[in-house]
């Protein structure tokens, strides 16, 4: 009996030290920023992963492989949400390029290719008549495309993700923002697999 509740004790103090060590592997204001107060998230019942990214950066170009294999990893509580960066001129355009092609259901099939379009082939894709010509062979309609471009309901989209970007208090991309809470950037991380390090700890933190 003594044997037992020993083993027991000796496990008991194994998990409390693995857990103080965990939460020591990553703090606030060293590897990660906590906001001053939440931003809002898609489903509050999960941990949200947002990544704010632009696609005329090659950081962003860069990552984009190596966070689309991650995120097929998350548990069932989280999920993953891209978020067009909006800072101005061709920032707003390709956001708008990326709310247009969610809004009909063609950013699965076409998101990985503009980023290969603008980085690899020399695309810049600033004005609609350049997505069409890119576009048409992803089997985007050029009428529907045009129409969904200028429709409130990608303007909306473009406003909410506006005001996520202020709400997370960023000023770069790619910027990971964990259930609203926690900003994760790649200048405090070291490297893009740190940062996803990072999101994967804070996701168990935030776990419901």
């Amino acid at each position: 009996m003594r044997k037992f509740l020993t083993a027991g004790l000796v496990w008991l103090l194994g998990s409390l030290a693995l857990a103080q060590a965990q939460s020591a592997q990553y703090q606030a204001g060293v590897d990660y920023v906590e906001l001053p107060s939440a931003a809002p998230t898609q489903e509050p019942d999960k941990v949200e992963v947002a990544e704010l990214f632009w696609y005329g950066c090659g950081h962003c170009f860069n990552f984009e492989p190596i966070i689309r294999e991650w995120k097929e990893t998350l548990p069932e509580h989280a999920y993953f949400r891209p978020v067009p960066a909006f800072f101005g001129g061709s920032w707003d355009t390709h956001g708008q390029l990326f709310y247009t092609l969610e809004s009909m259901g063609k950013l699965e099939e076409t998101h990985a290719a503009i980023f290969q379009a603008i980085h690899n082939q020399g695309e810049r894709l600033a004005d609609v008549n350049a997505m069409v010509r890119l576009l048409k062979q992803y089997g985007v309609d050029e009428a529907e495309f045009r129409e969904t471009w200028n429709s409130p309901g990608v303007k909306l989209k473009m406003n909410q993700a506006k005001r996520l970007a202020r709400a997370y208090r960023a000023t770069g991309v790619p910027t990971l923002i964990v259930n609203g809470k926690y900003r994760i950037e790649a200048s405090m991380a070291g490297s893009f697999e740190n940062m996803l390090k990072i999101a994967d700890y804070l996701v168990e933190q935030e776990r419901p």
